[in-house]
């Protein structure tokens, strides 16, 4: 009965998002349908397991969402992302429309630059150019989660995305880890995904079906529109890059900064100075980087809008992602304390028992998987059994930057299903359906899956890192 509650608040957490309601509503209270199954109290379910988990979360990463999201919305209105993506398009050609949505989505979100500022910021050029070209609108968002979801949110090494903050908190590495790995997987994987992006233009060109007779959220790019030149804009991406990589591997931290903090009994983030790192190296670029934006893209604010006004809405958007995403672990955190679950995660743990990174990739695909969130599943996974794999990859030889380079790639394998905050802004903001566009974005979701089991079985070939 236990593992029905389970699957059943699954698929009532799936259906509920995939109709658009917002899981900070209902995330605990399919939490709590599956804990009435397994005779936990509600309230104090509730109270002191969804709440608590959820807070921890939100305490750890806040700052990340909170910079990102202000940086981002720094990015949008003082037309710098709009800039970039304006140049990839113009450089690389209708022609190639599909790669260059792609390659436009990577050098923002690579930049710092949010999945969802990100997705703002291209499609009103993305859709102009898939109706010059012809091509089906129903394949954007596919082409933007080749783009935002692939090489630069969890695989590329220095990524700034939280998908790859994470997993530095529980194993102590940087944002750098297993660098040749990672770009083998993640070149390997938007190969893949272009390959079947362009299969599906050239079936719909043969068949006659063209851009569609769209109504919703059909946008017309200004030519006249004074953006900020692209050189100028960039320098806000390359500012991040670069602190980041500063901070995170030249610079020296001084290990005792954490100390006096420990002797005041507060409920800290991490346990040693080399656990936040490369949080607090994000930190420092991510704050650069809105000063630099803010100072060279001032002048290209429009007048309908101010800095004052998208620093104030960054900062309130990074309230609603962030409160996504902490529902969603508050959600896995109740399922996972749950005899149904443990029930799951014993059959799941015997395979592969004694191949720590198979297992890895298969409980993070899991959680990801419920959650409907790589950062949440990741962090749940870590949170249960991170030591556990952590001790066994020691045990085996194995660098805990292969361990962390494996579980960022396998948490954006299953945590795409229709549930996914991610995937439903994408839909939304480009007007179609999950009926019409879900089964290309799933396409690439099983390419992320199989791809981060390739990234365990190649370094055990190998020893690639």
């Amino acid at each position: 009965m236990e593992v029905i509650g389970v699957i059943l608040s699954l698929v009532l957490l799936v259906t509920i998002a995939y109709r658009g309601f917002s899981v900070i509503l209902f995330a605990p209270i399919c939490a709590l349908v599956a804990a009435s199954l397994s005779s936990m109290d509600l309230l104090p379910g509730y109270t002191e397991l969804f709440m608590g988990k959820a807070v921890v979360y939100i305490k750890s990463f806040f700052p990340i969402f909170l910079l990102g999201a202000v940086f981002g919305k720094v990015m949008e209105e003082t037309g710098m992302a709009a800039s970039i993506a304006k140049k990839v398009l113009k450089v690389i050609g209708k022609e190639k429309a599909i790669a260059a949505v792609a390659i436009a989505c990577m050098i923002l979100t690579y930049g710092g630059v949010s999945m969802f500022v990100c997705v703002f910021a291209i499609y009103p050029f993305a859709s102009a150019m898939f109706r010059e070209a012809n091509i089906p609108k129903r394949l954007i968002p596919a082409c933007m989660v080749m783009g935002v979801f692939t090489l630069t949110m969890d695989c590329a090494p220095g990524a700034p995305q939280i998908q790859n903050i994470i997993p530095t908190v529980y194993l102590g590495t940087t944002t750098y880890a297993a660098p040749k790995l990672g770009l083998i997987c993640g070149i390997i994987l938007v190969a893949l995904s272009y390959i079947y992006i362009e299969w599906k233009r050239k079936l719909a060109a043969k068949a006659g079906e063209g851009y569609g007779n769209h109504t919703l959220n059909e946008t017309i790019v200004d030519p006249d529109q004074e953006l900020p030149p692209w050189y100028l804009a960039i320098i806000p991406l390359i500012i991040v890059l670069g602190l980041n990589f500063f901070f995170s591997v030249a610079y020296s931290w001084n290990p005792d900064l954490i100390e006096p903090f420990k002797n005041m009994g507060l409920p800290l983030v991490a346990k040693s100075v080399k656990s936040v790192i490369s949080l607090w190296s994000l930190i420092i670029g991510l704050l650069a980087a809105i000063i630099i934006a803010s100072v060279l893209g001032y002048k290209f604010i429009p007048k309908r809008t101010s800095l004052k006004m998208a620093l104030n809405a960054g900062a309130i958007g990074s309230l609603l992602a962030i409160m996504n995403t902490a529902s969603e672990v508050g959600y896995g955190n109740v399922i996972a304390t749950l005899p149904g679950f443990t029930d799951i995660a014993n059959v799941l743990m015997n395979v592969g028992a004694n191949m720590p990174l198979l297992n890895a990739a298969i409980m993070v695909n899991v959680l990801a998987g419920i959650t409907g969130s790589a950062s949440g599943g990741m962090s749940i996974a870590l949170e249960i059994f991170g030591n556990h794999w952590l001790e066994a990859v020691n045990a085996a030889g194995i660098p805990p930057e292969v361990l962390h380079r494996i579980v960022a790639m396998a948490s954006g394998g299953l945590d795409s299903l229709p549930h996914n905050g991610g995937v439903i802004t994408i839909l939304a903001v480009c007007g179609l359906t999950h009926k019409e566009s879900y089964k290309d974005i799933f396409a690439i979701t099983v390419f992320k899956i199989v791809v981060a089991f390739f990234g365990v079985f190649l370094y055990m070939l190998t020893g690639i890192v």
